[in-house]
Protein backbone atom coordinates (compact mmCIF):
# COMPACT_ATOMS: atom_id res chain seq x y z
CA UNK A 1 0.00 0.00 0.00
CA UNK A 2 1.10 3.56 -0.62
CA UNK A 3 2.20 5.92 2.12
CA UNK A 4 -0.94 6.96 4.04
CA UNK A 5 -2.06 10.59 3.87
CA UNK A 6 0.13 11.26 0.84
CA UNK A 7 -0.43 11.94 -2.83
CA UNK A 8 0.72 8.39 -3.48
CA UNK A 9 -2.08 7.13 -1.25
CA UNK A 10 -4.49 9.26 -3.29
CA UNK A 11 -3.18 7.73 -6.53
CA UNK A 12 -3.52 4.26 -4.99
CA UNK A 13 -7.16 5.09 -4.23
CA UNK A 14 -7.68 6.38 -7.78
CA UNK A 15 -8.48 9.95 -6.71
CA UNK A 16 -8.27 11.59 -10.14
CA UNK A 17 -9.36 15.11 -9.19
CA UNK A 18 -6.92 15.44 -6.31
CA UNK A 19 -3.97 14.11 -8.31
CA UNK A 20 -4.75 16.42 -11.22
CA UNK A 21 -4.87 19.37 -8.83
CA UNK A 22 -1.51 18.41 -7.32
CA UNK A 23 0.14 17.96 -10.72
CA UNK A 24 -1.26 21.20 -12.08
CA UNK A 25 0.23 23.06 -9.12
CA UNK A 26 3.61 21.38 -9.48
CA UNK A 27 4.36 19.37 -12.61
CA UNK A 28 7.52 17.95 -11.04
CA UNK A 29 5.35 15.71 -8.85
CA UNK A 30 4.94 13.50 -11.92
CA UNK A 31 8.51 12.32 -11.35
CA UNK A 32 8.51 12.39 -7.53
CA UNK A 33 9.30 9.03 -5.95
CA UNK A 34 8.04 7.62 -2.67
CA UNK A 35 10.13 5.67 -0.15
CA UNK A 36 9.88 2.57 -2.36
CA UNK A 37 10.98 4.38 -5.49
CA UNK A 38 7.49 4.45 -6.95
CA UNK A 39 5.96 7.37 -8.82
CA UNK A 40 2.29 8.28 -9.15
CA UNK A 41 1.90 6.12 -12.25
CA UNK A 42 2.88 3.00 -10.31
CA UNK A 43 0.08 3.60 -7.81
CA UNK A 44 -2.44 4.67 -10.43
CA UNK A 45 -1.76 1.43 -12.30
CA UNK A 46 -2.53 -0.55 -9.16
CA UNK A 47 -5.73 1.43 -8.57
CA UNK A 48 -7.07 0.51 -11.99
CA UNK A 49 -8.34 4.05 -12.57
CA UNK A 50 -8.06 4.25 -16.34
CA UNK A 51 -8.79 7.98 -16.40
CA UNK A 52 -5.98 8.70 -13.94
CA UNK A 53 -3.48 6.48 -15.75
CA UNK A 54 -4.39 8.13 -19.06
CA UNK A 55 -3.90 11.58 -17.56
CA UNK A 56 -0.50 10.74 -16.10
CA UNK A 57 0.66 9.30 -19.43
CA UNK A 58 -0.55 12.43 -21.20
CA UNK A 59 1.55 14.41 -18.72
CA UNK A 60 4.59 12.43 -19.87
CA UNK A 61 4.91 10.20 -16.84
CA UNK A 62 7.61 7.56 -17.34
CA UNK A 63 5.85 4.39 -18.47
CA UNK A 64 9.00 2.37 -17.76
CA UNK A 65 9.65 3.85 -14.30
CA UNK A 66 11.13 1.26 -11.94
CA UNK A 67 10.74 1.13 -8.18
CA UNK A 68 13.36 -0.22 -5.77
CA UNK A 69 12.66 -3.79 -6.97
CA UNK A 70 12.73 -2.78 -10.66
CA UNK A 71 8.96 -3.18 -10.86
CA UNK A 72 7.24 -1.17 -13.61
CA UNK A 73 3.61 0.05 -13.83
CA UNK A 74 2.59 -2.71 -16.25
CA UNK A 75 3.87 -5.36 -13.85
CA UNK A 76 1.83 -3.86 -11.01
CA UNK A 77 -1.27 -3.55 -13.18
CA UNK A 78 -0.90 -7.16 -14.32
CA UNK A 79 -0.45 -8.43 -10.80
CA UNK A 80 -3.46 -6.43 -9.61
CA UNK A 81 -5.74 -7.72 -12.36
CA UNK A 82 -6.24 -4.33 -14.03
CA UNK A 83 -6.95 -5.50 -17.57
CA UNK A 84 -7.93 -2.15 -19.09
CA UNK A 85 -4.88 -0.45 -17.61
CA UNK A 86 -2.66 -3.22 -18.97
CA UNK A 87 -4.18 -2.75 -22.42
CA UNK A 88 -3.62 1.01 -22.22
CA UNK A 89 0.00 0.61 -21.15
CA UNK A 90 0.53 -1.86 -24.00
CA UNK A 91 -0.94 0.69 -26.43
CA UNK A 92 1.65 3.16 -25.13
CA UNK A 93 4.42 0.63 -25.85
CA UNK A 94 5.17 -0.52 -22.32
CA UNK A 95 7.83 -3.23 -22.22
CA UNK A 96 5.87 -6.44 -21.61
CA UNK A 97 9.04 -8.44 -20.99
CA UNK A 98 10.62 -6.29 -18.30
CA UNK A 99 11.64 -8.22 -15.18
CA UNK A 100 11.91 -7.29 -11.52
CA UNK A 101 15.04 -7.94 -9.48
CA UNK A 102 13.65 -11.42 -8.85
CA UNK A 103 13.19 -11.98 -12.56
CA UNK A 104 9.39 -11.73 -12.44
CA UNK A 105 7.63 -10.37 -15.50
CA UNK A 106 4.09 -9.07 -15.95
CA UNK A 107 3.09 -12.42 -17.48
CA UNK A 108 4.47 -14.38 -14.55
CA UNK A 109 2.46 -12.31 -12.10
CA UNK A 110 -0.70 -12.58 -14.18
CA UNK A 111 -0.27 -16.35 -14.49
CA UNK A 112 0.37 -16.69 -10.77
CA UNK A 113 -2.70 -14.62 -9.87
CA UNK A 114 -4.99 -16.35 -12.36
CA UNK A 115 -5.63 -13.31 -14.58
CA UNK A 116 -6.19 -15.17 -17.85
CA UNK A 117 -7.40 -12.18 -19.90
CA UNK A 118 -4.28 -10.27 -18.94
CA UNK A 119 -2.10 -13.23 -19.91
CA UNK A 120 -3.75 -13.22 -23.34
CA UNK A 121 -3.18 -9.48 -23.79
CA UNK A 122 0.45 -9.73 -22.75
CA UNK A 123 1.25 -12.68 -25.01
CA UNK A 124 -0.54 -11.02 -27.92
CA UNK A 125 1.70 -8.01 -27.30
CA UNK A 126 4.85 -10.11 -27.48
CA UNK A 127 5.37 -11.32 -23.93
CA UNK A 128 7.73 -14.30 -23.75
CA UNK A 129 5.54 -17.26 -22.82
CA UNK A 130 8.59 -19.15 -21.51
CA UNK A 131 10.11 -16.27 -19.53
CA UNK A 132 11.97 -17.46 -16.44
CA UNK A 133 12.59 -15.84 -13.07
CA UNK A 134 15.83 -16.17 -11.08
CA UNK A 135 14.71 -19.63 -9.94
CA UNK A 136 14.01 -20.75 -13.48
CA UNK A 137 10.24 -20.80 -13.05
CA UNK A 138 8.05 -19.98 -16.05
CA UNK A 139 4.45 -18.72 -16.17
CA UNK A 140 3.38 -22.35 -16.63
CA UNK A 141 5.24 -23.38 -13.48
CA UNK A 142 3.45 -20.66 -11.55
CA UNK A 143 -0.02 -21.32 -12.94
CA UNK A 144 0.29 -25.09 -12.51
CA UNK A 145 1.47 -24.83 -8.91
CA UNK A 146 -1.27 -22.34 -8.01
CA UNK A 147 -4.03 -24.38 -9.61
CA UNK A 148 -5.02 -21.64 -12.06
CA UNK A 149 -6.78 -23.93 -14.49
CA UNK A 150 -7.88 -21.28 -16.98
CA UNK A 151 -4.35 -19.91 -17.31
CA UNK A 152 -2.88 -23.39 -17.70
CA UNK A 153 -5.39 -24.14 -20.47
CA UNK A 154 -4.55 -20.90 -22.23
CA UNK A 155 -0.80 -21.45 -22.04
CA UNK A 156 -1.19 -25.00 -23.30
CA UNK A 157 -3.19 -23.71 -26.26
CA UNK A 158 0.06 -22.06 -27.39
CA UNK A 159 1.90 -25.37 -27.32
CA UNK A 160 3.73 -24.64 -30.57
CA UNK A 161 5.71 -22.06 -28.57
CA UNK A 162 5.37 -23.40 -25.05
CA UNK A 163 8.15 -25.42 -23.45
CA UNK A 164 5.98 -27.76 -21.42
CA UNK A 165 8.82 -29.83 -19.96
CA UNK A 166 11.11 -26.95 -19.06
CA UNK A 167 12.88 -27.38 -15.71
CA UNK A 168 13.41 -24.75 -13.05
CA UNK A 169 16.55 -24.31 -10.95
CA UNK A 170 15.55 -27.31 -8.84
CA UNK A 171 14.95 -29.50 -11.85
CA UNK A 172 11.18 -29.36 -11.47
CA UNK A 173 8.89 -29.22 -14.48
CA UNK A 174 5.44 -27.63 -14.28
CA UNK A 175 4.10 -31.17 -13.83
CA UNK A 176 6.33 -31.68 -10.79
CA UNK A 177 4.80 -28.62 -9.16
CA UNK A 178 1.23 -29.51 -10.10
CA UNK A 179 1.70 -32.95 -8.56
CA UNK A 180 3.46 -31.63 -5.48
CA UNK A 181 0.59 -29.20 -4.83
CA UNK A 182 -2.00 -31.92 -5.58
CA UNK A 183 -3.45 -30.01 -8.54
CA UNK A 184 -5.46 -32.82 -10.11
CA UNK A 185 -6.91 -31.05 -13.14
CA UNK A 186 -3.71 -29.18 -13.95
CA UNK A 187 -1.64 -32.37 -13.73
CA UNK A 188 -3.89 -34.20 -16.15
CA UNK A 189 -4.00 -31.26 -18.56
CA UNK A 190 -0.21 -31.18 -18.61
CA UNK A 191 0.06 -34.91 -19.20
CA UNK A 192 -2.56 -34.81 -21.95
CA UNK A 193 -0.52 -32.10 -23.68
CA UNK A 194 2.73 -34.00 -23.60
CA UNK A 195 4.22 -33.41 -20.16
CA UNK A 196 6.68 -36.22 -19.39
CA UNK A 197 6.32 -38.24 -16.21
CA UNK A 198 9.84 -39.67 -16.32
CA UNK A 199 11.86 -36.46 -15.84
CA UNK A 200 13.75 -36.36 -12.56
CA UNK A 201 14.42 -33.22 -10.56
CA UNK A 202 17.65 -32.60 -8.66
CA UNK A 203 16.42 -34.87 -5.87
CA UNK A 204 16.02 -37.68 -8.41
CA UNK A 205 12.24 -37.52 -8.11
CA UNK A 206 9.79 -37.67 -10.97
CA UNK A 207 6.52 -35.78 -10.90
CA UNK A 208 4.72 -39.00 -10.01
CA UNK A 209 7.00 -39.43 -6.99
CA UNK A 210 5.59 -36.17 -5.66
CA UNK A 211 1.94 -37.12 -6.12
CA UNK A 212 -0.41 -37.85 -3.27
CA UNK A 213 -1.80 -41.38 -3.36
CA UNK A 214 -5.13 -40.00 -4.52
CA UNK A 215 -3.65 -38.03 -7.39
CA UNK A 216 -1.39 -40.88 -8.45
CA UNK A 217 -4.38 -43.23 -8.54
CA UNK A 218 -6.35 -40.65 -10.53
CA UNK A 219 -3.56 -40.26 -13.09
CA UNK A 220 -3.09 -44.00 -13.48
CA UNK A 221 -6.85 -44.50 -13.86
CA UNK A 222 -7.09 -41.76 -16.47
CA UNK A 223 -4.11 -43.16 -18.40
CA UNK A 224 -5.65 -46.62 -18.39
CA UNK A 225 -9.03 -45.29 -19.53
CA UNK A 226 -7.44 -43.25 -22.30
CA UNK A 227 -5.36 -46.16 -23.60
CA UNK A 228 -8.36 -48.49 -23.87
Amino acid sequence: MADPNSMFDSAYNGDFDLIRTIVEKDASTIKTKDSNGRILLHWAAISGNLKLVTYLLEMDSDIEAQDDTDTTPIILASSSGRLEVVKLLIQHKANVNHKTTQGHSALQYAASKGHTDICVSLVDAGADINVTDIRGATPLHRAASKGNTSVVKYLLSSKDKLEINIRDAYGNTPLHLACEEDRQEEAMLLIEHGARTDIQNKDKQTALDLCSKGLLHYIKTKETTTSV
